[in-house]
Formats: C-alpha cells, sequence, structure tokens
C-alpha cells in the first residue's frame, strides 16, 4: 500500500502519456432541449428480436446491405423478404424490453426498433434526431441510409438529420444491442440489471440554421459577483451578436461571436441556490434568429481541509444512493412523474443530497432535483474491475464523462463528478481514472472531482484511508460494508478511521439487505430488524469520523439484480433498498430519518 502511495504523484504527472490524447472541447449536444421546438417520438415502436442478428450479417458474417434497416415491403406475392416491422411486436419507447415482454426478460443481445414518422421541411431550418438515452450500442438508420452509431446506455447523442429528411413519411431504425463485454463500460459484471432498449425519450428537434447550439452560465470560479460565461452559436459569422439577459435581477450583456462562441461577464449579486433556498433565475439567450430560455441557479462548492462549503458555508451532505429504476412497477424509469416519486421519498427521509448511482441519470431526475433543493453526485459507470489498460475502454469512458458534463454543466444541483466505484488498486487504474479526473477538470473547473473507494475491513479495529486515487479526488468516497460483507453487525459502531489524505470524505456507501415484511431477531439476515441493527451500529460509527462531511447509504429503495438470486428473499432483486419496490418502507428507513432529524435540531 505504501509502494503505491509513494508513486501515486509520480504517475498522475504521466497520466496523458499513457492514455489517449485528451480533447478539451464538449461533446456535440443541444443544450437544454426543453427549450426547443420538438416532436415527440415516443410511443409504440415496432420490433424485431434478433439474437443472431440476421438483420445485420449475411449468412458470410459480413454486415448486410439490404438488412432490416432497409424496412423492405413485398413488391409482388414472389418477393422474398423474410421480415415485416408493420406485422412484428411493438414496445413502448421510452422504457426497457426486459420488463415490458415476459420472454425478453433476460434477453441481452439484438433488437430492432422502428418508427414511422411525418414531417414538413421549414426553410433556413435543421433538424436533429436526438436520443436521451439508449442501452448499450446503437446504430441509427434514417429512411434505409445509416447515420450514425452511439456507445454507451446512458448519455445522450444526436444526429443532424436535415438533408436525410423528406416532406412527408419518414422511417428511422435503431438497432440496439444490449450485450455485456469485457471492454465496455461498465464492463460484464454489474450489480444492476442490464436493461435493454430505447430506455429515454427520442426527439426530433428543429432549430433555425443559424442556431444557439449550446452555452455555460455560471459564477466566475472564486466569485459570487460575476456570472461568467459562453454561447456557442451554430453557422454564425464572426461579429454577430448574442444578447444574455436575467429579467429578474435587471441584468443583461451582449457578446460578440468569434470563430462560432460568444463570451460574456455580468456583474451580479444573485440569491445563492442552496439546499434550503433552490432558488432559479429565469435567463435568455437571444440571437438574431434564435433563442433560448433556461432556469439556472447561481452557488459555490469549494473544500477547506476536510470540510465542504456551499456558498461558503460549511454543509454536511444527507444523503441517500438512488438506482434509475421506477417504483411500483420496477424497469426504467421513463418519466418525471416517476423521478418525483424517489425524491420525495428522499425529501421525506430528511435528504438534501442524493448520490445518482452509478451512471448519469435522466435529464428530468437533475432538472426536478434541482427545484427540490437536492444536491447531486453524478457518476460514470467506471465500475469494478474494467479494462483500464485498454485504450478503447478509456476513450468510451471519457465519452461518457463529457456527454454527462455536457448535458448538465448549467444545473446547480450538481456539486460532484464521480469518475469511479469500486475499483482495484493498480497502476493503470490510477493512470485511468486520473487521466478522467484532469478531463472532467478542463470541461468544468467550479465542481469537485470525487469517486468512491472500496475498504472493507482494511484493519483489524480501524480503518485508514490511503488509497492513492486519494490524491487525485477532491472529496474521497468510501464504500464500506461492515455488519453485511464483513464483521459482526455489532463490532461496527466501535471501528476507528483514519485518513492519509486532509480531504472531505463522504461514506457513499453502507448498508445490508432485509426483505420488507420479513421480522426475526436482530441477528438473523434478511430481517428488517437486521438491517436496522446494522444502520443503528453504522451510524455510531460515522458519528466519530471528524473528517466524513456526509453519507449517501445504499440505498433508497430495492432494485432488480441478476447478481441476486435468492428465492423468496432476493428474487432477483438488491434488497438493501430502504423501502421495497412496491413503496413499503422498512424500520431502517425511520432509523435514518431519526438521524438526519436529529442532525436539523442542532
Amino acid at each position: 500500500m505504501k509502494n503505491l502511495n509513494n508513486i501515486a504523484i509520480v504517475f498522475f504527472i504521466f497520466f496523458s502519456i499513457s492514455i489517449t490524447a485528451q480533447k478539451t472541447e464538449y461533446a456535440n449536444l443541444l443544450q437544454n432541449i426543453d427549450a426547443r421546438q420538438k416532436t415527440s417520438l415516443n410511443g409504440k415502436w415496432d420490433i424485431i428480436v434478433d439474437p443472431l442478428e440476421n438483420g445485420f450479417y449475411n449468412h458470410r458474417l459480413q454486415e448486410y446491405d439490404k438488412g432490416y434497416f432497409k424496412n423492405a415491403k413485398m413488391q409482388s406475392p414472389s418477393d422474398l423478404i423474410e421480415y415485416n416491422f408493420d406485422t412484428s411486436l411493438q414496445l413502448n419507447v421510452p422504457g426497457d424490453w426486459n420488463t415490458q415482454m415476459d420472454k425478453l426478460y433476460y434477453y441481452e443481445g439484438t433488437l430492432w426498433y422502428k418508427k414511422d414518422f411525418n414531417y414538413t421541411p421549414t426553410s433556413n431550418q435543421e433538424s436533429f434526431l436526438y436520443f436521451e438515452a439508449v442501452n448499450y450500442e446503437a446504430i441509427v438508420y434514417l429512411n434505409g441510409e445509416k447515420i450514425g452509431k452511439h456507445i454507451g446506455g446512458y448519455t445522450p447523442f444526436q444526429f443532424n438529420v436535415t438533408d436525410k429528411l423528406v416532406e412527408g413519411n419518414n422511417f428511422v431504425v435503431v438497432k440496439v444491442d444490449n450485450k455485456r463485454k469485457k471492454e465496455n463500460v461498465p464492463t460484464v459484471n454489474q450489480d444492476w440489471w442490464n436493461y435493454g432498449g430505447i430506455t429515454r425519450s427520442v426527439h426530433l428537434i428543429s432549430v433555425p440554421k443559424k442556431h444557439i447550439s449550446d452555452y455555460s452560465i455560471k459564477f466566475e470560479k472564486g466569485k459570487y459577483n460575476t456570472i461568467k460565461g459562453w454561447v456557442a452559436v451554430a453557422n454564425s459569422a464572426d461579429g454577430e451578436t448574442v444578447n444574455i439577459q436575467i429579467p429578474e435581477l435587471k441584468e443583461s450583456a451582449k457578446a460578440t461571436v468569434t470563430e462560432g462562441k460568444a463570451s460574456f461577464s455580468i456583474k451580479a449579486k444573485p440569491k445563492l441556490w442552496s439546499p434550503e433556498l433552490p432558488k432559479l433565475y429565469e435567463v435568455i439567450i437571444e440571437t438574431s434568429t434564435d433563442k433560448v430560455v433556461d432556469q439556472i441557479g447561481f452557488r459555490t462548492i469549494t473544500t477547506d481541509g476536510s470540510k465542504i462549503l456551499i456558498n461558503g458555508e460549511e454543509t454536511f451532505l444527507k444523503g441517500i444512493s438512488i438506482h434509475e429504476e421506477a417504483a411500483f412497477k420496477t424497469g426504467r424509469i421513463v418519466s418525471a412523474e416517476e423521478c418525483k416519486v424517489l425524491l420525495n421519498w428522499a425529501k421525506e427521509l430528511g435528504c438534501n443530497f442524493l448520490r445518482l448511482a452509478h451512471y448519469p441519470h435522466s435529464e428530468a431526475m437533475v432538472k426536478e432535483a434541482e427545484k427540490m433543493g437536492f444536491l447531486i453526485w453524478s457518476e460514470i459507470p467506471v465500475y469494478w474491475t474494467i479494462q483500464f489498460e485498454n485504450e478503447d475502454t478509456y476513450a468510451n469512458a471519457e465519452n461518457q464523462l463529457t456527454e454527462m458534463i455536457s448535458r448538465d454543466k448549467n444545473r446547480a444541483s450538481v456539486v460532484l463528478w464521480s469518475m469511479a466505484n469500486e475499483t482495484p488498486e493498480s497502476k493503470p487504474r490510477l493512470s485511468f481514472i486520473g487521466s478522467l479526473a484532469k478531463k472532467a477538470r478542463q470541461l468544468d473547473d467550479t465542481r469537485l472531482i470525487t469517486a468512491a473507494l472500496d475498504t472493507q475491513g482494511k484493519g483489524d479495529d480501524g480503518n485508514l484511508i490511503e488509497d492513492p486515487l486519494g490524491e487525485v479526488v477532491d472529496v474521497i468516497g468510501i464504500n464500506n460494508y461492515c455488519g453485511w460483507y464483513y464483521g459482526d453487525v455489532n463490532s461496527c459502531s466501535s471501528i476507528k478511521w483514519a485518513s492519509a489524505y486532509n480531504k472531505p470524505m463522504i461514506m457513499s456507501e453502507i448498508g445490508g439487505g432485509a426483505l420488507y415484511g420479513l421480522h426475526g431477531d436482530k441477528n438473523e439476515r434478511w430481517t428488517e430488524e437486521y438491517q436496522d441493527e446494522l444502520f443503528k451500529s453504522n451510524i455510531e460509527m460515522m458519528k466519530n469520523i471528524d473528517f466524513m462531511v456526509g453519507l449517501s447509504p445504499w440505498i433508497l429503495m430495492d432494485f432488480r439484480s441478476s447478481r441476486r438470486p435468492l428465492r423468496r428473499i432476493q428474487d432477483d432483486f438488491n434488497r438493501k433498498g430502504l423501502i421495497s419496490e412496491q413503496g413499503m418502507k422498512k424500520k431502517a428507513f425511520f432509523t435514518l430519518q431519526e438521524y438526519y432529524h436529529d442532525m436539523d435540531e442542532k
């Protein structure tokens, strides 16, 4: 361990040498799609299940130029066409296929989606086909022509289809493949359900040919009286003007476009966004051809030794971890209403902080959380043991990081970008995650960098945080399952903690499983009493960690996981939730709620 500490600084210097070259630009994504003119492509899509990928390869396993993406129709009775979307099964988009169709419950492979839609062209407009997320690999075809590919199951992507649309009827076909692969991010081993499909909404977005494509608006780093930002204008000429207005503050600025981007600075003293007062301001961005309106909050997050400061005030993060899984019906969340169910439970619990695990959650989740005053930890699925020495794996991770930050950079609620979860210590891992942290800081130098480290039972009577990744991050996350994966449930309260780093620490995971309604002795696993006793013991442990600035126990609600087959207890669910998938609160919910309530009383 000490040897790894000694090499930490050296490897940090050489991160960019051992990993694919860094890029500094954001992802090519329209910012704030809710403010755009968009046509929903949600609803029923025709689907074909294709486990052998016959619609993609011919019998020589070569990419087939007459595949299912052609959406071919019989022209005469003698034609041989062995598929037909128009008579096929259908699934709802957005949605996962696993919970919509019983025979697809465990399915991992290829499934084809097809949607017909009408289009009326408008002069001086550009059109984008925008996918909020598809899990995992998507190849997109429009009117029988391949228009692009995307890898990664939880971040948005888009294609400019202006020149590929036709007046009247059009059709889009998407080949979706959710097969797990060792080189993917996440890799083959994960403790959540591998939901396949077009899991978030699809839109056809129309914008003026000369349009506002992206923007960043926030406090200048280290200042409370200067709002600074930039606006990217596609297809613009140097010298054109961008107007930025914040009507409630009676402040505005004019900026001049240079090489497609206009930078600005506004002197102002807005009310600060905080969990207690999640104040958002209407911000209007306007050019001669386009106008976008957003709701933006202004706040700062910094550290002071082992403290976290929100708007300069020491803040304790009373949190909970959440998976993007819907209550009651289970399956992937598909609406803002389903997001609100989980968020309201977190508010009832007494939280001001959410760890959105283990991947970027939907834009709806982030925006609804922001309105309700939650601080957010957002992360990419660099999870457990991925291929840290594989350059393509790194490129995939960096792209997911870039798309996450690109989408949510204007959300005041997001305060922590997380690079990884429970990764084993090694030189390649240190290099890999260090490069991601460097990239994140290039894209956004106003938020803090974190990662969840794994410290299961490092000492007989205490835990020392000395993972060399502690040098890289601003805030150390610790996953520690005393009483569940190691140690006796009653031993946790006596564990002492120390850290090699003068940095804030968040206890990013503690917990244990319980089946709602199963009762027994407090030493009997899977009972609510056992889980409750585990929480009580861990809470006593955490009260004595003076450098701990928050916690996000695992987890708000039970969620599906194919790692959890124990019948009559787990039944394909991770049972560490404080609430069952049917919305029933377990005893430990009220224990954590009381702990947070007591903090408020002090």
